[in-house]
């Protein structure tokens, strides 16, 4: 298994990029998200890998975060969902604002990926609510549901300000991140207007 690449960036394309490594160049398929982070061609990059072997074909997938490799290994052991559907989904989400659509239930958030319909993002977070606790570090304090099976109440307020600003005209990609700087033990009135406050900004 390759863990990672270090090499110089000498390409890139439409959905992948070519690192040199010691005189050979490796095609890594990766998110936009990583792409948007990566430097200029010819500077020295490192990406964290994950190799796709099937019968027909040998692929490399690669993250400039350990958490967004994460979430794409958990994404790919969901029933249905593939290598290019789970890179698909971390294009338009990042590792902290995927954790928090999952554990906030935000199926219009993970939906809203290409090839990705509101039937497997109801699957994936299903499949992957309980998994998700890895991220409690990355997530607001208390953003995931606790180990008695029992919610914190600041999940269930995220969630409700999140649904709450969504009928407001906001999209939960807009306020996924704003929230996920807050102290979720706030109270669910705080939380939107402190969204608001900060949207009122931009």
């Amino acid at each position: 298994m390759i863990y990672s690449v270090r090499g110089k960036l000498i390409y890139s394309g439409e959905n992948f990029v070519v690192v040199e490594c010691s005189g050979v160049g490796y095609r890594v398929y990766t998110s936009q998200n990583t792409k948007n982070k990566l430097p200029n061609n010819n500077s020295e990059v490192m990406l964290y890998t994950y190799l796709s072997v099937r019968e027909d074909a040998m692929e490399l997938y690669g993250f400039s975060q350990i958490r967004e490799l994460e979430c794409f290994r958990m994404l790919i052991s969901v029933s249905g969902i593939g290598t290019k559907m789970a890179v698909s989904i971390l294009s338009v989400l990042s590792a902290e604002n995927f954790a928090l659509a999952v554990t906030t239930s935000d199926i219009n958030a993970i939906s809203k990926a290409q090839g990705v319909g509101k039937k497997k993002a109801e699957r994936i977070v299903l499949e992957l609510k309980d998994k998700i606790k890895v991220f409690d570090d990355i997530l607001p304090s208390g953003a995931v549901p606790s180990d008695t099976g029992n919610p914190a109440v600041s999940t269930s307020n995220i969630a409700k300000a999140t649904e709450a600003l969504t009928v407001l005209g906001y999209t939960a990609g807009e306020v996924m991140p704003i929230l996920a700087k807050m102290d979720a033990t706030l109270p669910v009135e705080k939380l939107i207007s402190g969204v608001l406050r900060e949207m009122g900004r931009r």
